[in-house]
């Protein structure tokens, strides 16, 4: 099992962002998590909140083993090709620790407030896809022209190739059985569900299915899910048995009220017992 820590990325001062992930960084997790959003989500009133992929690129430069990301970055946010480069880049600054994360988003307030087109859900996905394949593509080094729902290229290409080939893991999160579930099958490297190992099954299960008719080993595709670090110990010993038994590789630990100390006992105590089993 394998462990990340969300460091909580909104308000908050950017030494704090900074000092989380060096905290993780120390404490041995495997990732270190942000959000993709340029308002705070939770709280009443305005607030700092840092823009998630600029983010990971500074942070590449503060830290040296601990892998990065967005849990997940936006696909509205970003012209797909913008994004990939950008994906690219922090690769690069961060000699291949990026984890590379994408969803349709839905946060319709933060679009509005901000003046970012915020299309109905069906043209969403549809940009999700055409993003997925046009990330993917570029990242090859090729010449890419693409015929795309709402993107299309001609005659494009991306250079340098990405450090981790053909492209860093890529995470797609959500559950959705119409859309989403076959776009993980056909390209993620990581699915994340919100949830428990109950009710995320059938979901899974679907997944194998998608990805075996896509030609793929469902094996390939690792499941990822997020923890409350609040929860007693012994009670978190239990889910993270259950998520592990279920399947489940990757678990996001959420940043505790509690604050530091509880995520340094929590590593200390309860990590050593799953980090080298695998599912």
């Amino acid at each position: 099992m394998r462990f990340g820590i969300d460091v909580g990325q909104q308000r908050m001062p950017w030494d704090e962002v900074v000092s989380r992930t060096q905290f993780g960084e120390a404490l041995g997790f495997d990732g270190a998590w942000g959000f993709d959003h340029f308002q705070p989500m939770y709280g009443e009133g305005p607030g700092e909140c840092f823009d998630g992929m600029t983010t990971l690129a500074a942070l590449a430069g503060q830290t040296s083993r601990i892998r990065l990301g967005l849990l997940v970055a936006g696909a509205t946010y970003r012209h797909p090709s913008v994004f990939a480069t950008q994906a690219m880049t922090i690769d690069h600054a961060s000699q291949g620790r990026l984890e590379l994360s994408l969803g349709a988003a839905w946060f319709e307030p933060e679009h509005t407030a901000l003046g970012i087109p915020f299309p109905a859900r069906g043209a969403r996905f549809d940009l999700l896809e055409d993003s997925l394949e046009i990330i993917t593509r570029l990242m090859t080094g090729d010449t890419v022209s693409y015929e795309g729902r709402v993107v299309s290229l001609a005659n494009a290409r991306m250079l340098p190739l990405p450090v981790q080939r053909p492209h860093p893991p890529l995470w797609i999160g959500g559950t959705g059985p119409r859309r989403t579930l076959p776009l993980v099958a056909r390209f993620a490297d990581v699915w994340h569900g919100f949830g428990t190992p109950n009710s995320l099954r059938e979901s899974s299960a679907r997944i194998d299915e998608l990805a075996e008719q896509c030609g793929r080993d469902p094996a390939s595709v690792l499941r990822a899910a997020s923890v409350s670090l609040s929860d007693p110990f012994d009670t978190l010993r239990k889910y993270i048995a259950k998520w592990r038994d279920g399947g489940w590789g990757y678990l996001v630990c959420g940043w505790p009220e509690e604050g530091r100390a509880r995520v340094e006992a929590f590593a200390a105590e309860v990590m050593p017992e799953f980090a080298d089993v695998s599912p």
